[in-house]
């Protein structure tokens, strides 16, 4: 038999069906890989095996009744941002030390009643800010992957890099994950994993710690696009308690997985063709282009023009945004407290050792753009580029059903390689966080391997709402590529 932490979240769930191996046997294979690995890649910050155990055993037990559940056994991974009722929730920030929710996040109360197994807290950027996982309080998670013939570590993206590399490395048959300039999508494109970052208002944000309101969204993270539909359909839903989730109701996504692209127009943006994008970049989008051409797809050549202005417009919005969420820490109710002679100096002494430079780095951005004289100039301007970045969606949206881009302009760098630069490090979101500023969904499947043997991802978006046409091309595109090979076992041997 398989390796169960080899298993598919589909796999997995016909074996408990079929009394193959059970729950608590699922999870006890996983928290013994996580034993195994997680001192070597820092995936996660919070091991829960005694909850895993005693969820598995019920679980076991729904099941001998014929009460399974849609995730009924499934062992996952729940990114440190999603608030778990009981078990500490820090968003990886000094300044949410020993924090330990009294509720439960939507997102994973649904998981619970569809009857996941959850393994443990996954490791994050802090407060879910960067693109490569280097940010943490708790340390930088290393990607599973290594380049062809060299030992230097490499980021397994951010900010969810923690529930990346996890499932990468058979530490989780899928995580829950955030994105909100692409931090769900471009960490799978560096582990070879699968990404889906839904529409805005398609999974509650209550009960998830906030980073940039407007922006946020989770999804899931899995290793096979309908491993990624399955978990979906859990998590979504509309929830009274988040006043932007959107009330409609979840269709069957796994459903729509192997439909094929038979008839469906697909837009190649050329304002994705940036400057000093890596070769193999342009060839792999012209691999995908091929493959879906061959699998009945018409392909079309579309205008997204306010692209270039996205990123700078992001990194107005999101970190005005985040000045404004960030406010409510400051030693008062919850968290760390650092003493002072009177309240501001406890205010100001608890953030001054709380966050950390690319959070205090974002929040002083954001604190600024916000600012009078400056409110016009800056944040004004970007929401009014927002506004033209959705409407280059809207328009193409008619000619177009879904559109294909390459998820990142690179492989995934070494850790330490742009940390220092942070223009650099924000280019590497480039083609994501135009999905964002419009509120669309957008997925990431693997899609081949660069010349460093490290895996590369290829980005499809689709309209609002329409989740179930990325999972048709995305399962296209994962049949032609073939099975994401695994990275090299290193961990466990260091």
């Amino acid at each position: 038999m398989t390796d169960l932490t080899d298993l598919t979240i589909a796999e997995a769930r016909k074996g408990l069906a079929d009394k193959s191996f059970s729950a608590v046997e699922l999870t006890e294979a996983h928290s013994a890989a996580i034993k195994s690995a997680n001192r070597a890649l820092n995936a996660y910050v919070l091991e829960t095996p005694e909850r895993a155990l005693e969820m598995a055993k019920a679980s076991d037990a729904r099941i001998a009744k014929g009460e399974a559940g849609a995730l009924e056994g499934i062992p996952l991974g729940i990114k440190d941002l999603f608030c778990t009722k009981d078990v500490r929730t820090t968003a990886c920030s000094h300044i949410l030390d020993r924090f330990t929710p009294t509720y439960e996040s939507t997102v994973t109360s649904n998981l619970w009643d569809a009857g996941a197994v959850m393994l443990g807290k996954l490791n994050n950027d802090e407060f879910a800010m960067g693109s490569s996982n280097e940010t943490s309080f708790y340390g930088e998670v290393i990607n599973p992957w290594r380049r062809e013939g060299s030992d230097a570590p490499l980021v397994p993206g951010g900010s969810s890099g923690g529930s990346s590399a996890a499932v990468a490395a058979r530490l989780c048959l899928g995580a829950t994950a955030t994105d909100t300039g692409g931090s769900i999508r471009q960490p799978a494109a560096f582990t070879g994993t699968v990404g889906m970052k839904p529409t805005y208002g398609r999974c509650s944000r209550w009960g998830i710690v906030a980073f940039a309101s407007s922006l946020d969204q989770a999804g899931p993270i899995a290793r096979t696009v309908r491993d990624s539909a399955i978990l979906l359909g859990a998590m979504a839903g509309h929830d009274p308690k988040d006043a932007t989730s959107a009330d409609l109701p979840v269709p069957d996504f796994e459903a729509a997985v192997g439909q094929g692209v038979k008839g469906l127009t697909i837009g190649i943006p050329k304002e994705y063709r940036v400057e000093g994008m890596a070769p193999e970049i342009e060839a792999l989008w012209q691999q995908g282009i091929a493959w879906l051409t061959e699998a009945g797809a018409t392909v079309k050549d579309i205008s997204l023009p306010h692209t270039k202005y996205a990123l700078p417009s992001y990194y107005i919005v999101a970190p005005a945004e985040a000045s404004s969420n960030l406010a409510r820490y400051d030693g008062v109710r919850y968290g760390l407290r650092e003493p002072g002679t009177d309240v501001i100096s406890m205010y100001e002494n608890t953030r001054e050792s709380g966050f950390g430079a690319e959070v205090k780095r974002r929040v002083l951005i954001g604190t600024y753009v916000l600012s009078a004289g400056y409110y016009d100039a800056y944040y004004l301007k970007a929401q009014k580029v927002r506004t033209l970045i959705k409407r280059d969606f809207d328009q193409a949206f008619e000619g177009v059903d879904a559109i294909l881009t390459p998820t990142t302009p690179a492989p995934a760098f070494a850790a330490g390689e742009k940390s220092g630069d942070p223009l650099e490090m924000y280019l590497n979101d480039i083609f994501t966080v135009t999905v964002n500023m419009a509120g669309l969904p957008g997925i990431s499947v693997p899609a081949g391997l660069s010349s460093e043997g490290t895996p590369l991802g290829l980005q499809v978006i689709g309209r609002a709402f329409d989740e179930e046409t990325l999972f048709r091309v995305g399962q296209v595109i994962e049949d032609a590529a073939g099975p994401m090979a695994k990275p090299q076992d290193w961990w466990s041997k260091s």
